[in-house]
């Protein structure tokens, strides 16, 4: 259950009001080995294949899940060759999965490009998010089962967060509690699968694997939490995404969960049916007004803020190092995204 907006208050220790530091200079040179990998994988493909997936902006994403992937072994042993080969694995399904969404929200960019379904149609970018998948399957064969298994089930997870969501669609009664099952599911759970991998192949015991995993399912939600609130509220040149897609496909997200719970009764009659608008009336500025005025933006940034603030206490006890600097480091960057 999220805790009040004044629970959550107490919950900035760790976290400064703004904080602009990229927190990955620490595995430069193993992230490089990551996309050497991914590139080798798909382009032993047909010169058809090819052409499509000169779409795929792997370069320009942020990487976060392979980073967590590295930086969690690092934290606890030493980084080896299957710690690279599941990063890439990581990657390569969330990359799967974006072109999926995109079909889905019928987006039209990300990371500042056109999306694959506008430049050539849904079919394309489904077959080619299918594409990726089966070579997730035929690298997945390297690892170990556990490992595997790890991966295995974070996958199921998120479709199965995916299909949550989407049938809570235009449910405007939708609590607090069960969007955070959704992006649990949805988002979190590839986070905690990066760090839980990462630690079980660099040798670390239970407890060890147990902290890196928590670690990894409060920074997702806190990620989810964040990108939720750039969708209302983000600038698109800097985001590289079109914003409003969650309003768009009638998802309600934190802030808004917030706002028609607080709202009079009389105001969120007002606000139901600005949503409920096609664009441009949902992006207007009446909306995005009550949003700030009724506290709903600050509201849902305190809340990443306070997961961010359980990934890093989920370290204490870990030995110290400059990796586990950087996963904190990563957790202040994520709760910050918004702000």
């Amino acid at each position: 259950m999220i805790e009040s907006s004044s629970q959550i208050k107490t919950a900035s220790k760790h976290i400064p009001a703004k904080y602009t530091f990229y927190p990955f200079d620490a595995i430069v040179d193993e992230l490089a080995q990551v996309k050497t990998l991914i590139e080798k994988e798909l382009l032993d493909c047909s010169q058809t294949v090819r052409r499509l997936v000169g779409h795929i902006s792997f370069k320009k994403g942020k990487m976060f899940r392979p980073c967590l992937v590295l930086l969690s072994g690092h934290a606890c042993g030493r980084i080896t060759n299957k710690h690279i080969l599941t990063a890439a694995i990581m990657e390569m399904i969330h990359n799967a999965t974006l072109l999926h969404d995109d079909v889905i929200d019928e987006g039209k960019s990300r990371r500042g490009l056109p999306t694959l379904n506008h430049l050539k149609g849904n079919e394309s970018a489904v077959l080619l998010g299918d594409f990726l998948l089966s070579r997730v399957f035929r690298m997945c064969v390297e690892l170990d089962g556990n490992v595997a298994e790890v991966i295995a089930k974070s996958a199921a997870k998120t479709c199965e967060g995916e299909m949550m969501q989407t049938a809570r669609r235009g449910n405007w009664l939708l609590s607090e509690s069960k969007y955070l099952e959704i992006i649990t599911d949805k988002s979190a759970a590839m986070f905690r699968a990066a760090c839980k991998a990462g630690a079980i192949l660099a040798g670390a015991g239970k407890q060890q694997q147990k902290k890196l995993a928590d670690y990894g399912l409060n920074i997702g939600i806190a990620f989810q939490i964040t990108d939720d609130i750039l969708d209302l509220v983000g600038d698109e040149a800097k985001t590289g995404k079109n914003t409003g897609n969650d309003l768009d496909r009638d998802k309600l997200t934190l802030p808004l969960i917030h706002l028609l719970k607080t709202a009079p009764p009389t105001d969120r009659d007002v606000i139901k049916k600005i949503i409920i608008q096609p664009r441009p009336s949902k992006s207007n500025g009446i909306l995005l007004e009550n949003l700030r005025t009724s506290g709903s933006i600050e509201y849902a940034a305190e809340h990443a803020k306070k997961f961010a603030n359980k990934a890093i206490s989920a370290l204490d006890g870990l030995k110290k190092s400059k990796y586990k600097e950087s996963l904190v480091e990563t957790a202040k960057f994520i709760a910050n995204r918004a702000r």
